[in-house]
C-alpha cells in the first residue's frame, strides 16, 4: 500500500492509490514523482479528470512504458495528479475535482492541463513529474508556476499507455524546480547523454512577443539579453506574414477534430458529465467540417515548410511561453475565453511544427513567474534540455 502523502495543494488525485517504489539503484535513485493521471500503471484505472471517463475504464494490464523507465532507473512514483478533464483545458481548473493550488502564485491557477503534476513540484511535494502538452498542457503550467517544462518533439516519445486526446499534437512532457533536475530526468526520458553544447544562432519572434501583455515583454528583456549573450549570434524575425492568430486558426480544427475523434464513441455511449467549458468546445469540435480541416491541414503545411528555413539545426526560436502571468482562480468563463485564445496563440507554433520548447523560469511580475521559452528544431530536445542547465548555472 501506497505511504499516505501530505498534499496541502491538493495536487494528487484522492481516489487513486497508485504507487510504485523506485529500484534500488540508477541514476534517479532515491529521487520521488507524480504522474499525471492520464498515464497508465498497471492494476490501477486511469481516471483522466473525469469521473464518468474513470468508471467506463478497466484496471491498466501494464504501466506506461515512460513511468516504468524512470522507476527502473530508480526513482519512485509516489502518486497520481489531477488534470483537466480528458486533458481539454490549459487552465488547470476542474469543475469534479477542484483546482490544485499554484504554490508560486497563490490564488492564481496552477495552469493545465497538466495542474496536479505543475503543483506537485513547484511545492516541493516531489522532485519532478511527469505531464503530457498537447495544447500547451506542459509550457503554460511551467510558466504559471515557475517552472522547467518542456512539450517534446512529436513522435520522439511513443504514446502507448495513457489517455490521447490529438494524435498527431500529443506527447509527453516533465516538470522539475531547477535545470540540472531536469537535464537529469531528460537523460533517462530520452535515452539519450544531455549535451553541453549551446546554439549557434538565436531568433526572437517578434509577433510572439507582440502576443504578450507589456509587462511580461518588460519582465522578460533582461533574461532574453542574458540567453542571447550566451549564443551570441542574436536576431529578430516576424514567424508569420498575416500575424499568429492565423496560426492559431490552424491549429484549433485540426487539434478539436482530432479530440473530438478521440472522444466521441465514449460520449454517445456515455452521455458523461462535463465542465461547461469542457462541454462546449467538445460540441464546438462536434460540427467542424471536413472543408475547415483540410484548409487547415494545408496551413499547416505552409507553416512547416517556411519554418523549415528558420530552425535550423542550433538554431532557437525565443518567445514568451504565455502572454500574462497565471490569471486569478474562480474568474467567470466569459473572462478567461479571450485569455485562453491569446493563449494558444502562443503555444500553437510548436505544435503545429512537432517541435520541441522547454520553459525557462527567469523573470517575475510582482512575485508572480513568467515564463521565457526556446523552441528548436525537431528532434533537438537533448540540446534545449543541456543549454536551459547552461543558462541556469551562468
Amino acid at each position: 500500500m501506497a505511504p499516505r502523502l501530505d498534499d496541502p495543494y491538493g495536487a494528487f488525485c484522492t481516489d487513486s492509490d497508485a504507487y510504485l517504489e523506485g529500484a534500488g539503484e540508477g541514476p534517479l535513485a532515491g529521487l520521488t514523482f507524480a504522474a499525471k493521471d492520464i498515464f497508465d500503471v498497471a492494476g490501477h484505472t486511469t481516471g483522466g479528470g473525469n469521473p464518468d471517463w474513470k468508471a467506463a475504464q478497466s484496471p491498466a494490464a501494464k504501466t506506461n512504458p515512460y513511468v516504468q523507465r524512470l522507476v527502473d532507473a530508480g526513482a519512485t512514483m509516489v502518486g497520481k495528479t489531477i488534470t483537466d478533464e480528458i486533458t481539454r483545458g490549459i487552465l488547470g481548473e476542474n469543475a469534479h475535482y477542484g483546482t490544485p493550488v499554484n504554490p508560486s502564485a497563490p490564488g492564481r491557477v496552477p495552469g493545465g492541463s497538466s495542474s496536479g503534476s505543475a503543483s506537485a513540484v513547484a511545492g516541493g511535494l516531489v522532485d519532478f513529474a511527469l505531464g503530457s502538452d498537447t495544447g500547451g498542457s506542459v509550457r503554460i503550467p511551467a510558466s504559471f508556476c515557475g517552472l522547467y517544462g518542456m512539450r517534446t518533439t512529436h513522435g520522439r516519445l511513443a504514446l502507448d499507455g495513457m489517455l490521447m486526446q490529438a494524435e498527431s499534437f500529443d506527447t509527453v512532457g516533465w516538470f522539475a524546480r531547477d535545470a540540472e533536475m531536469f537535464a537529469r530526468t531528460a537523460a533517462v526520458m530520452l535515452e539519450t547523454d544531455i549535451p553541453n553544447t549551446r546554439p549557434t544562432r538565436m531568433i526572437i519572434a517578434e509577433d510572439a512577443f507582440e502576443v504578450a501583455d507589456k509587462a511580461v515583454q518588460d519582465a522578460l528583456q533582461a533574461p532574453l539579453e542574458a540567453v542571447g549573450d550566451q549564443i551570441g549570434s542574436v536576431t529578430t524575425t516576424r514567424l508569420s506574414d498575416n500575424g499568429l492568430d492565423e496560426w492559431r486558426a490552424y491549429q484549433q480544427p485540426l487539434q478539436s477534430r482530432e479530440a473530438w475523434y478521440t472522444a466521441r464513441d465514449w460520449v454517445d455511449r456515455c452521455n458523461p458529465r462535463f465542465g461547461y467549458d469542457v462541454a462546449r468546445r467538445l460540441m464546438e469540435s462536434a460540427t467542424i467540417t471536413d472543408e475547415t480541416v483540410a484548409a487547415a491541414q494545408a496551413g499547416r503545411e505552409a507553416v512547416q515548410a517556411r519554418m523549415a528555413d528558420i530552425l535550423q539545426p542550433g538554431t532557437v526560436v525565443c518567445l514568451p511561453t504565455a502572454p500574462f502571468p497565471a490569471p486569478e482562480a474562480g474568474l467567470p468563463q466569459s473572462q478567461m475565453w479571450d485569455r485562453r485564445s491569446s493563449i494558444i496563440t502562443l503555444t500553437c507554433i510548436a505544435g503545429l511544427l512537432g517541435a520541441p520548447q522547454i520553459n525557462l523560469p527567469l523573470a517575475e511580475i510582482d512575485g508572480m513567474p513568467v515564463g521565457l521559452s526556446l523552441l528548436a528544431a525537431p528532434g533537438e530536445d537533448d540540446v534545449l534540455a543541456g543549454f536551459a542547465k547552461t543558462v541556469d548555472e551562468s
